[in-house]
């Protein structure tokens, strides 16, 4: 094992936490921060339907493809030495995306910003492991990452608020950038070094595998979702799921593999992982369509908007950081079924609330997502950190980021799918023809807009109606959700034992 003569005892660890703290902000704040700004740069670029939510999801999944290959990377090269070369290119990729004057140049900006951000978001978690030695101590750095993370993703939508409303929407990546020159020049002075021993050559065939895979699931996924799926949809998504496939077969036949697909034969490591992706991806559409709500519905601005979306934010922060405390009390099954828990109650609360919906029940389910997810976030990756040993950190750090971010992503796409097709097939008896009647039915933005262009009484119409429209495609995918986190809640209850703690791995 080679490592530099790093931060080991004292401050000088936390000082380490700071830094990988203060970049995994940025990282998990773009996952969310274009939630608000989508109504501004739609304005402004004119993208189509399908192209908002690439440009929404398309970080997220790219991120979440690569988290595999990086975190076995980083292993190999240098973790450290991966997360400042990824946060470099974060910060070019978010100069790109800036200066954006087309949606082909501001996907192209997300994609290389989940590049860099899956170079750096495994270098997090596992140079933790590294830097932590002491379970207890390790907990709570890891409670104190997971409540960044999460705070992160929901102080986006009240950063991006912020910047647009006084800025414009290229605002919400400029500020990436001296964040970047800062954390980048910390992490040259303060960062330790770690790369594994007696690692072979990387096996690029399976990571090939892993991100083609990964990719065309989501992409299948995403397609299918729609309602209406063609021939290729369907194909992409069961070539997505041979490829994975292929994957793993690959990887247990290797002594030294991109991914030890054996720690899933673990039923913690297993829950940990379900737990992150399957959360994630309900938390992830229900940020993304409350910030639509809140805006095209009520027609908050930006600002507002992100300001409506803070009870989530304080939430997570309480629930990450109490998660390691209970933990230590009640063991981790106990703290993975209470945060699931809490995130169920959470979406059934507003599927059963009559609508239309108001802001305090929004808000009260708001914080019941946070403190659920932040209770349930911080166990899961303390338990897929310690319950390995220190050379598989980056491996179980990959695992935990590509649940996380691939759970974000295949939300927007799944559940936000979902919510599309149902507030198009409410939207009828419009007092539009044409293309006008397509873009109204197409999105809540479209009728907004085909609204203001049409004015009188036909505008009227419209908006009632797709504001109505939303508020019942919001309660079908709030029982979606709540199905889904309820199946995974009674999945970790089986798969993790009663009593087990987080230790110091193997």
């Amino acid at each position: 094992m080679t490592v530099s003569a790093g931060p080991a005892r004292g401050t000088s660890r936390w000082a380490v936490l700071a830094v990988l703290c203060s970049s995994l902000l940025l990282v998990a704040m773009d996952a969310t921060i274009l939630n608000v700004a989508l109504p501004s740069l739609i304005d402004d670029l004119r993208p189509g339907a399908m192209a908002q939510l690439w440009i929404i999801d398309i970080y997220g999944l790219v991120l979440g493809g690569l988290l595999v290959t990086c975190g076995a990377v980083g292993d190999r090269f240098g973790r450290r030495l991966l997360f400042l070369t990824g946060f470099v290119l974060f910060g070019a990729a978010s100069v790109l995306a800036a200066t954006s004057d087309s949606s082909a140049q501001l996907i192209a900006g997300r994609v290389l910003l989940g590049i860099g951000g899956a170079m750096v978001m495994p270098s997090t978690l596992s140079l933790i492991r590294t830097v932590f030695t002491d379970p207890h101590e390790r907990a709570l750095a890891i409670g104190i990452w997971a409540a960044v993370a999460g705070a992160g993703a929901c102080v986006g939508p009240l950063v991006g608020g912020v910047l647009v409303e006084h800025f414009g929407w290229s605002a919400a990546f400029w500020v990436n950038v001296p964040v970047v020159v800062v954390t980048v020049l910390a992490g040259l002075r303060l960062l330790p070094e770690y790369r594994v021993p007696q690692t072979g050559p990387l096996d690029r065939g399976s990571a090939l595998l892993s991100v083609a895979g990964i990719v065309a699931l989501a992409w299948g996924i995403k397609h299918v979702a729609t309602g209406d799926p063609g021939a290729a949809d369907v194909a992409v998504l069961l070539l997505g799921l041979l490829l994975l496939a292929l994957f793993a077969r690959r990887r247990l036949a290797s002594h030294d593999p991109l991914l030890d697909v054996r720690l899933f034969r673990n039923g913690p490591f297993l829950a940990a992982a379900l737990a992150t992706l399957l959360a994630m991806l309900a938390i992830g559409a229900a940020l993304f369509l409350i910030s639509l709500w809140l805006q095209y519905v009520h027609g908050y601005s930006p600002f507002q908007a992100g300001l409506r979306t803070l009870p989530s934010a304080v939430a997570m922060l309480a629930g990450s950081l109490c998660s390691p405390w209970v933990m230590h009390r009640a063991g981790v099954r106990t703290v993975l079924g209470l945060g699931l828990g809490a995130m169920v109650a959470a979406f059934l609360v507003l599927a059963l609330t009559p609508v239309p919906n108001s802001y305090l029940v929004v808000a009260v389910v708001l914080a019941m997502l946070g403190a659920g997810d932040g209770l349930a976030m911080t166990a899961a990756a303390s338990v897929l950190v310690s319950s390995v040993p220190a050379e598989r950190a980056g491996q179980a750090g990959a695992v935990s980021e590509t649940a996380y971010e691939l759970g974000v992503g295949l939300g927007v796409a799944l559940l936000g799918s979902i919510h599309g097709a149902v507030f198009t097939r409410h939207m009828t008896g419009l007092p539009l023809a044409g293309s006008e009647l397509t873009t109204a039915r197409g999105s809540v933005g479209g009728a907004v807009e085909i609204a203001d262009q049409v004015g009188g009484e036909a505008g009227r119409l419209v908006l009632a109606a797709a504001r109505a429209a939303f508020d019942d495609a919001l309660t079908v995918t709030a029982y979606v959700s709540a199905g889904i986190v309820a199946v995974v809640m009674v999945l970790v209850v089986w798969l993790v034992p009663r009593g087990v703690r987080v230790t110091g791995g193997h």
